[in-house]
């Protein structure tokens, strides 16, 4: 006998409004061995912290996400960028953390170590950076885009791009979800729009400085696949989610330096 979990639309309501008794619940978000993925786990904090150097350090077992042998599988969190969390609302908070192992040694998959280095480096130039995030929306029992006919296509690419109109526009519900998350959260979403295939979207990033470009485009893919949960959708970033004539996905960057602002500056 097989049993499929139903969700049961505002269930949850009842719930994020008991009183947490002054607890924080501080879900801490990283990136895993793929380099891509990110998980997520959570803890009770007695007090709302200021500052990511006031989050203790939390382990996890790496064998279960590509970041550690069976042999020796414990992994470090340890906090760098707090948000607001848009899902529990309240005081409670988004963590996102770099991986390290018990010796304070960066795993394979945490580059942004490295990045904080570089960015450091280079302060004084003040490097502002916006990522246009482009993803794709699918039905997540077979992968197939979201709102497409499942024994054919839509028709070709052309009225799609900013569109409105049920006939060329599908998943509007969950981007608005997403962006207004976002919003909450802290992170600098500075808009969306539909993209050239049908259930195709970007967002905008931006502009922010030095790491914060990754710590906050990182969270922001976090908080999307937390709303397509609620939807029963998923997203995927996957460069090239449909083979043939239809468009690919990617992450534009856009950057500059305080010369390069100033007017008449670096062209």
């Amino acid at each position: 006998m097989s049993f499929k979990a139903v969700q049961v639309e505002g269930a949850l309501d009842r719930y994020l409004t008991l009183d947490q008794k002054g607890s924080i619940i501080a879900t801490y978000v990283w990136i895993d061995g793929s380099g891509e993925c990110l998980r997520a786990k959570s803890r009770t904090l007695n007090q709302l912290p200021k500052d990511p150097k006031e989050l203790p350090i939390w382990t996890f077992d790496g064998s279960s996400t590509g970041q550690a042998s069976v042999h020796d599988s414990e992994v470090l969190l340890t906090a760098v960028a707090i948000f607001k969390d848009p899902f529990l609302r309240g005081d409670n908070i988004l963590v996102l953390c770099e991986c390290s192992t018990p010796d304070g040694t960066p795993v394979a998959s945490n580059h942004r170590r490295t990045c904080v280095e570089r960015m450091e480096k280079v302060k004084e130039h003040e490097p502002w950076f916006g990522i246009e995030q482009e993803y794709l929306l699918l039905d997540p029992i077979d992968d197939y885009p979201y709102g497409w006919p499942k024994n054919g296509f839509p028709a070709p690419q052309g009225p799609y791009y900013c569109a409105v109109g049920a006939d060329r526009i599908f998943g509007r519900s969950v981007v608005e979800a997403h962006y207004r998350a976002c919003l909450f959260a802290g992170i600098k979403v500075d808009g969306i729009n539909a993209e050239g295939m049908p259930g195709q979207w970007e967002y905008q990033v931006g502009p922010c400085t030095g790491i914060e470009m990754g710590d906050q485009l990182w969270m922001s893919r976090y908080i999307l696949h937390r709303v397509c949960e609620d939807f029963g959708v998923k997203a995927t970033l996957d460069p090239k989610p449909v083979p043939g004539d239809w468009n690919g996905a990617g992450a534009h960057c856009n950057y500059s330096t305080k010369k390069m602002r100033e007017e008449g500056g670096m062209k």
